[in-house]
């Protein structure tokens, strides 16, 4: 068992992480065989952002960056970005208040490739907007063969979000998400042709955007709406209406201010 312990952020009351600790404290005794892992992963650190870049760094490390590099590099952009941890946190709450399989704060953290992914991203975003392309598109490919989550490190994504499932994501470049934004698998938010600029959807606050829907070009999805799956989106969204469909079209409005927060995909009860 590994003793090695992160040390880059001196510890203080944090009652997250002490929620978090306590919880896999638990789940070592009721499963002695993952001890290691829960000891590696969680109960050797002393904050709950090194607890993160250790469980990053060892995912994605290949023969090319070793997991200690990338570790490096995670802990880098969150001490110069103190914004990265409070999203990572609200993405932390937004799982365990949105997502019925999850109800321990600790899952995210160990288990769920929806966060890792975002994560990584939002790791990725700070190299990408400090002038260190390369490595940020390195992230990006290496998010992507791992959890088939393709998040362009250009893109703007706001707090809270919840990423369920998550494989077959795709986040072009432009694309701009707003606070509170819960999507599933096989989402697309793409463009619709060759040209370069600024070519991706943009998703106000409070959005809901089932499994398999697609989004393309630069249009406004706008606060509250709520996006049907296997829906293909090409006309701007009004705020709180919903819309399915192909291609989509307003089917109602949600009964909720944000869709994103309730996780009701159904579409029957939003009447015109």
């Amino acid at each position: 068992m590994s003793k090695q312990k992160n040390s880059q952020v001196k510890p203080g009351r944090d009652s997250l992480w002490e929620a978090i600790h306590h919880e896999v404290e638990l789940l070592a005794q009721q499963e002695p065989v993952l001890t290691s892992f829960f000891y590696d992963s969680v109960l050797s650190h002393q904050t709950l952002e090194g607890a993160l870049a250790y469980n990053l760094a060892a995912q994605i490390d290949n023969s090319v960056l070793s997991a200690l590099t990338i570790r490096e590099v995670f802990v880098e952009a969150m001490a110069a970005e103190p914004a990265i941890c409070d999203s990572m946190r609200k993405d932390l709450s937004a799982y365990v208040e949105r997502d019925p399989a999850c109800d321990q704060y600790c899952l995210p953290l160990l288990y769920f490739k929806g966060f890792h992914a975002l994560q990584i991203y939002r790791v990725a975003n700070w190299l990408w907007r400090s002038n260190r392309q390369s490595l940020a598109l390195y992230l990006q490919n290496r998010v992507s063969e791992i959890f088939a989550v393709d998040i362009h490190p250009g893109a703007q994504i706001g707090s809270g979000i919840m990423i369920d499932h998550a494989t077959g994501l795709v986040i072009g470049e432009t694309s701009v998400i707003g606070d509170n934004v819960s999507m599933l698998h096989s989402v697309t938010l793409g463009g619709t042709g060759a040209q370069a600029g600024d070519r991706h959807p943009k998703i106000g606050c409070g959005v809901l955007i089932a499994a398999g829907a697609k989004i393309l070009g630069n249009i406004n999805v706008g606060e509250g709406a709520k996006i049907g799956a296997g829906s293909l989106v090409l006309d701007p969204v009004p705020p709180h209406t919903t819309v399915a469909g192909v291609p989509a079209k307003i089917v109602g409005h949600p009964t909720e201010a944000e869709p994103s927060r309730e996780m009701d995909q159904r579409i029957d009860g939003d009447g015109i």
